[in-house]
């Protein structure tokens, strides 16, 4: 369960280049394996992740859309890669270029999750920011019944005015 309480501050840690951030989950997405680095940047303990659902580092900035998207892919036995803005236990957050593939049994099926985080571009960043803002603004103004499909337009608009993919514009930024 993800700690109530906890407010976003504008602290930013960032990533050392040599840095990997590793974390596999169960099919339903709770934390059954995380490294040294993901629990340093996370601010939780082994004990805290372990069993916990992997949006207990979700930051309130993330479009819903995003996760939406990552979920559909892999759940379909596909790699997704995406940047991600995640939040520590203390508020501060940090980014990420995150690369998530499902782990599959005999027959193909997800049994769970591997997701290794790097540290992104910060060029990269200069376009997703906005990016995230309009698609997040979009949630919002369209209220929770109808705001992922409010975000997937917003980025769907973005994606036709570059001619690209969603994983095409994440992985040539």
């Amino acid at each position: 369960m993800k700690p109530k309480g906890i407010q976003p501050t504008d602290v930013e840690r960032k990533m050392r280049a040599e840095d990997f951030i590793v974390s596999k989950t169960d099919a339903k997405g709770r934390i059954i394996y995380c490294n040294p680095i993901f629990i340093e940047f996370s601010g939780y303990t082994e004990k805290e992740l372990l069993g916990q659902q992997h949006n207990i580092i979700r930051h309130p900035d993330m479009p819903r859309t995003t996760f939406k998207l990552a979920w559909d892919c892999i759940q379909a036995g596909n790699e997704f890669f995406a940047y991600v803005k995640n939040m520590s236990k203390d508020g501060s957050f940090y980014w990420v270029l995150a690369h998530m593939t499902p782990d599959l049994d005999v027959n193909g099926r997800p049994i769970g999750y591997t997701s290794v985080r790097r540290c992104p571009k910060p060029e990269a960043l200069d376009v997703i920011r906005p990016l995230y803002a309009k698609m997040l603004a979009a949630e919002r103004a369209a209220g929770a019944k109808t705001a992922l499909e409010a975000g997937y337009q917003a980025l769907q608009d973005q994606l036709l005015r570059e001619g690209k993919s969603y994983e095409e514009l994440v992985l040539t930024i």
